[in-house]
């Protein structure tokens, strides 16, 4: 049985997103699989100024997220892969999500959503980087339509990064507008 996904936005960061964010993920399980424990406030501004820089230059980003009262409920987007490491020179998808709004299937409506934009933008193949263990991430990736293509040393952690790919040339998504 399939349900109705949720009505989401995704617009481009703001300065003041950034605490936003920084409020949203301020969860140790919202940021177990990213450091563990919450990050700096410097964190969010410096990545919500990136994400801007990277829609200027590219046309793609990691959006801001806000559900139907237009509350910041996290982000869903692109970016260049920037590690030394990994898938480099591609464009990996990525989400997180606060808390409260879990199993809702928000994630799931805005990377549809991100997968458009991206085609729009003529993207031709994403990758989404996921941790042993994140089943929901891993869950999102398998919605999308995403297969396990390889997996790559984790250079600080004693564990295989998981590389999930899609090719966006023949692959269609749902049209989830906004």
């Amino acid at each position: 049985m399939n349900r109705a996904l949720p009505a989401v936005r995704l617009r481009v960061p703001t300065h003041e997103d950034a605490f936003a964010w920084h409020r949203v993920f301020d969860d140790p399980e919202v940021m177990e699989f990213h450091g563990g424990r919450s990050a700096e406030l410097s964190v969010y501004e410096e990545l919500t100024a990136r994400q801007r820089r990277h829609d200027a230059e590219l046309g793609f980003c990691l959006w801001t997220m806000t559900d139907e009262a237009g509350r910041v409920i996290g982000f869903t987007g692109a970016q260049p892969w920037a590690p030394d490491w990994g898938p480099r020179g591609e464009i990996e998808i990525g989400w997180r999500l606060g808390r409260a709004h879990w199993g809702k299937g928000y994630v799931t409506a805005a990377a549809h959503m991100t997968l458009g934009r991206l085609r729009a933008a003529g993207v031709p193949k994403v990758v989404a980087m996921v941790r042993p263990g994140n089943e929901r991430s891993v869950a999102v990736t398998r919605r999308l339509g995403m297969d396990l293509a390889e997996t790559f040393p984790h250079p600080r952690l004693p564990e295989e990064a998981l590389c999930f790919r899609l090719d966006l040339r023949g692959s269609t998504t749902i049209d989830y507008t906004e």
